[in-house]
C-alpha cells in the first residue's frame, strides 16, 4: 500500500512532467500535507527506569521541525535550567543541563511541538517519561482551569502541585510537579508518587515556577492525595495524543483563575501633543487621590521662587478608570509656553507593591504644527473667533430610559439656565418641559437634564447663543438637538427569579458577547429588567459577598477567593411587548456545564485582564 506522503510526491512528478508537454497548463499543487510525523524510535524507549544519562533522542520517518518549543515544551518537574531542545533532520534531542535528581520520574510533555518540515503539521502532545529510580510513578490528578469573572476556559497556564503544604510555599519553593491547560483549561498532573498534596493554578509569566505579584492564580484550600493509577506510556501508545485522555477522567478539581486587583502604580509619561491648552498625564493605575503639582517659572533662577502652586492654573479631569489625567490649563502664561516643567508628588508601588509619596520633574511639551505663514494667519483668526462646540446624544430612536445630555469641547465656567431649553412637540406647537440640570464631571464638560419624558413624543433640546461661555471666555453658537422617544411597545420586561434566593446576589443581563448590559441587585421578588429590546439575551449572577455592588477578584495575602460567579444555562429570547418571567436555580447544573456554549471563549491571556 503506497504512503499517502509517497502518492503526493508521485502525483506531483507526474504534473511537472505533464507541465513539460503542456506548457499551457499552470502547476495545479496538490492536497494539503496533513499527516503528522511518525515516531520511529525512542532512545532510550519511553518508560525507562534508572536512567543516567545526560539526552533523548527521538528519531522520525520523515524531516521535522519544532514550533515554539519555550512555550509547547513542559519538562515535570521542572528544571530551574530548562534543557536543550532541538531537531537536526529526522531526529529530535533533549539534552538536560542540570543534575536529574534521584528516584525520581520525569515527564516530558512536547505538546504541539514536533511538527512535519513541510506544512507544519504538529505530531500532537506526545509525552515521555523515564525515572531515574526503581519504578515509574503512575498516579494522576485531573481537572480544569476557568476564569474566574466568566467561567471560560484558560489555555497555557501552568498547573504545579505543592509537596510543602505550608502557604509560603507557592511564592518561595518551585513547584513539585507541574502540566499546562488545554484550550478546554483541562490539565492532568502524571507520574505522581503517593502523598499529600496542594495544588494551584498560575499564569507564569516570570517563567520561574514561583507565585510572583501580579501573576494570574488560582488556588484551593484543600489537600489532595492521589489514587488515580494512569499509564502516560500506555495511552501514548494507543493514542498517541494525550489531548483525548482528558475526556475520559473526571474532572476531580476545579480551580478559578483571577488576577489581584494589584497592578503596580508608577507614572508613564505626560502628553501635550494636540493643543496648548491642556495636558494629559498617564499613569499605569487608578489614581486615588490627584497628585501634587507645581510649575517651574523658566526665568526664576532661585528654587523657593521657582516653584508655584499649580491648582490655581489647571482644571483636572479624570477618565472613568482614573489612570489618565487631563489638565487645563486656565492661565494665559501657562498656555503660551511651549514646555511646562513642574514638579509633581504622587503614589507609586515600592518592591512590595506598597504605595509611596515619589516626586518627579516632568516636562509636557508642545510642538506647533508646521504650517506657512497664510495657514498660521487663518488659524489665529479662527481661534480669536473660537465658539464652544456643543454636542448632545439626541437620536430619532431615543431609549425610553435614557436622559439628554450635552457635551462641550472646553470646560464651561458660567451658564443661563434661561437660554438652555427642553421643547415637546404637541401638534404644531412647542411647548416648554420643567427641567433641572447638573453637570455629569468635575471640570462642565458634559451636563444631564433631569425631566419627565413621554413615550413616543418628540423633543428639541435649544441652546441660545451665548448662553454659557468657556474658561477662556468663548461662547457658544446656537445649537438645537432632537428627540422621539421611542414607543414602550417596543421593549420586553425580564423578572429573574432565584430559586435559592441570596440577598447578596446581583443579577446581570449580557449580550451575546458576554458583555454586561444591565445590572440589579436579586430582590426577593426578583430582579426586574424593564425596557430591554427585543432580541436574545444571556444571564450571570455573582454573590457580592463584600457588599460594594461590583465583582471582586481574589487576594492571595488575605485568602480570598473571586466572588462566585454562576451562568444560567439557556439563551433567552424576548419578544416585544412581552413580560418574561424566568427562575434561575443556580445549583441545579454542575458549574461547569452552566455556560452556554454560544457565550464561551478560550482564555488565552491576551484578551483582558
Amino acid at each position: 500500500m503506497i504512503r499517502a506522503k509517497w502518492y503526493i510526491l508521485i502525483v506531483g512528478v507526474l504534473a511537472l512532467l505533464s507541465g513539460c508537454a503542456n506548457r499551457g497548463q499552470g502547476p495545479q499543487g496538490g492536497p494539503k500535507d496533513s499527516i503528522p510525523p511518525t515516531l520511529l524510535k525512542e532512545t532510550p524507549v519511553n518508560g525507562t527506569c534508572n536512567f543516567k544519562g545526560k539526552s533523548i533522542v527521538l528519531q522520525f520517518d520523515e524531516y521535522v521541525q519544532l514550533d515554539n518549543v519555550a512555550d509547547n515544551v513542559l519538562i515535570s518537574p521542572p528544571q530551574q535550567q530548562p534543557p536543550v531542545v532541538k531537531a537536526v533532520g529526522k531526529k529530535v534531542m533533549v539534552t538536560f543541563e542540570e543534575p536529574l535528581r534521584d528516584s525520581t520520574t520525569y515527564t516530558i510533555d512536547f505538546g504541539r511541538a514536533i511538527c512535519d518540515n513541510n506544512e507544519k503539521t504538529p505530531l500532537g502532545n506526545y509525552s515521555f517519561s523515564f525515572a531515574t529510580g526503581e519504578h515509574i510513578d503512575t498516579l494522576a490528578m485531573f481537572g480544569r482551569v476557568i476564569n474566574a469573572a466568566d467561567l471560560n476556559p484558560v489555555q497555557g497556564v501552568v498547573v504545579g502541585v505543592q509537596e510543602n503544604l505550608h502557604d509560603s510555599a507557592f511564592a518561595t519553593i518551585p513547584f513539585t510537579r507541574i502540566a499546562k491547560t488545554d484550550s478546554t483549561g483541562h490539565f492532568g498532573v502524571l507520574n505522581m508518587r503517593g502523598g499529600n498534596y496542594r495544588i494551584y493554578a498560575l499564569r507564569d509569566v516570570s517563567k520561574d515556577y514561583l507565585y510572583q505579584t501580579s501573576e494570574a492564580l488560582a488556588y484551593t484550600d484543600e489537600v489532595f492525595s492521589p489514587s488515580l493509577a494512569f499509564d502516560s506510556v500506555a495511552v501514548d501508545s494507543l493514542t498517541n495524543r494525550l489531548d483525548t485522555m482528558w475526556y475520559h477522567v473526571p474532572d476531580t478539581i476545579v480551580l478559578k483563575l483571577f488576577t489581584e486587583n494589584k497592578r503596580r502604580h508608577y507614572f508613564v509619561r505626560a502628553l501635550r501633543d494636540k493643543e496648548q491648552h491642556f495636558f494629559t498625564l498617564l499613569f499605569s493605575a487608578p489614581q486615588d487621590e490627584l497628585p501634587r503639582i507645581t510649575i517651574l517659572q523658566p526665568d526664576s533662577t532661585q528654587r523657593d521662587s521657582a516653584w508655584v502652586d499649580f491648582t490655581q492654573y489647571v482644571i483636572c479631569d479624570a477618565n472613568p478608570t482614573k489612570d489618565t489625567l487631563v489638565y487645563w490649563l486656565t492661565d494665559s502664561s501657562a498656555i503660551r509656553m511651549d514646555t511646562l516643567s513642574f514638579l509633581m508628588t504622587y503614589k507609586m508601588s515600592d518592591s512590595l507593591f506598597q504605595l509611596v509619596d515619589t516626586t518627579d520633574t516632568v516636562h509636557a511639551i508642545y510642538r506647533h504644527p508646521r504650517m506657512s505663514q497664510k495657514a498660521l494667519e487663518a488659524k489665529q483668526r479662527k481661534d480669536a473667533n473660537r465658539k464652544i462646540e456643543l454636542r448632545s446624544n439626541a437620536s430619532t430612536k431615543f431609549d425610553i430610559y435614557r436622559e439628554a445630555e450635552w457635551f462641550a469641547g472646553t470646560p464651561i465656567k458660567d451658564y443661563a439656565v434661561d437660554s438652555i431649553h427642553l421643547l415637546e412637540k404637541i401638534d404644531t406647537l412647542m411647548q416648554p418641559v420643567p427641567f433641572t440640570m447638573e453637570p455629569l464631571d468635575s471640570v462642565g464638560l458634559r451636563f444631564v437634564l433631569h425631566a419627565t419624558l413621554k413615550p413616543e413624543h418628540s423633543y428639541t433640546l435649544r441652546i441660545d447663543s451665548g448662553a454659557m461661555h468657556d474658561v477662556y471666555g468663548a461662547p457658544n453658537n446656537r445649537f438645537k438637538a432632537e428627540y422621539k422617544l421611542r414607543s414602550e411597545n417596543e421593549y420586553s420586561t425580564l423578572t429573574i427569579r432565584l430559586a435559592h434566593h441570596d440577598a447578596r446576589a446581583r443579577i446581570q443581563v449580557l449580550n451575546e458577547k458576554d458583555q454586561v448590559l444591565r445590572e440589579l441587585p436579586a430582590k426577593a421578588e426578583g430582579a426586574k429588567f424593564q425596557y430591554l429590546e427585543a432580541k436574545s439575551f444571556y444571564v450571570r449572577m455573582y454573590i457580592d459577598l463584600d457588599g460594594n455592588g461590583e465583582w471582586t477578584t481574589g487576594d492571595w495575602q488575605l485568602k480570598r477567593q473571586p466572588e462566585p460567579v454562576y451562568y444560567f444555562p439557556k439563551k433567552l429570547t424576548l419578544r416585544a411587548n412581552w413580560e418574561f418571567e424566568e427562575e434561575f436555580d443556580h445549583l441545579a447544573t454542575p458549574l461547569l456545564e452552566q455556560k452556554p456554549r454560544a457565550l464561551i471563549k478560550t482564555d488565552t491571556g491576551k484578551q483582558k485582564k
